[in-house]
């Protein structure tokens, strides 16, 4: 769907517009909750952030034109790039045996014994 510019910048005043409306309409409720006799001064923080929410779309929208007029004003130089280098990737190397540490046949050991285990258990629910 192509609209026109001076739609889309209509558009998303609207959106900043009824955003600032809504949350100012929410700031305002909050103070009403903490005016009353079971307010509390999270109500008051409320008070104070609401608006601030309400402003934020309206800060992105200045904020993005911002940088796309910047970029526009400076555009980069247009450098050729280097070319890269080629880089020697390790040739994988034949892998050598290990011997087994005491460790893995004591690993082994433990479990074999606990596959033994494992089958005894098998055997006595059968």
């Amino acid at each position: 769907m192509a609209t026109s510019p001076i739609a889309r910048r209509l558009a998303i005043a609207g959106v900043c517009l009824l955003s600032l409306v809504l949350c100012c309409g929410l700031a305002w409720w909050q103070w009403e909750k903490f005016s009353s006799a079971n307010g509390t001064f999270q109500n008051l923080g409320y008070v104070l952030q609401w608006p601030l929410f309400g402003l934020f779309p309206a800060f992105m929208f200045w904020r993005i034109r911002q940088i796309r007029l910047r970029a526009e004003a400076n555009p980069p130089a247009e450098a050729p790039a280097p070319e890269p280098k080629p880089v020697r990737l390790p040739q994988p190397r034949a892998s050598r045996e290990q011997p087994l540490d005491p460790e893995d046949a004591e690993l082994a050991a433990y479990n074999a014994y606990l596959a033994e285990l494992a089958a005894r258990d098998e055997e006595s629910r059968k």
